[in-house]
């Protein structure tokens, strides 16, 4: 069984930066897309950045791109976001995921789930 743990979260200020980590157990990960998700209170669970298998490719939503990194270490079994620049609409739980497409970017097209971790960013 796949178990992903996010970690990294906390409060910083707008401008500041974040690194979050997410590391899986369990299962092929070297083999598997790996993605960054984000919920705010009230809102729909949103799509943040993807990465394929070998961290060759990535895919990042409108909102983070140019501020935010998605990168992995499969020796780690790690996946990373790096998040630059950050404004406080960016305050939600970050998610990692799992999946088996290439790149995706729908909720449902992941199989596996973190609990998530919070990043608040303050004006």
């Amino acid at each position: 069984q796949v178990q992903l743990v996010e970690s990294g979260g906390g409060l910083v200020q707008a401008g500041g930066s974040l690194r979050l980590s997410c590391a899986a157990s369990g299962g092929p990960f070297s083999i598997r897309g790996m993605g960054w998700f984000r919920q705010a209170p009230g809102k729909e669970r949103e799509f943040v950045a993807a990465i394929n298998w070998s961290g060759g490719n990535q895919y990042y939503a409108d909102s983070v791109k140019g501020r935010f990194t998605i990168s992995r270490d499969n020796a780690k079994k790690t996946v990373y976001l790096q998040m630059n620049s950050l404004k406080p609409e960016d305050t939600a739980v970050y998610y990692c995921a799992q999946s088996g497409r290439v790149l995706p970017t729908r909720v449902n097209d992941y199989d596996y789930w973190g609990q998530g971790t919070q990043v608040t960013v303050s004006s």
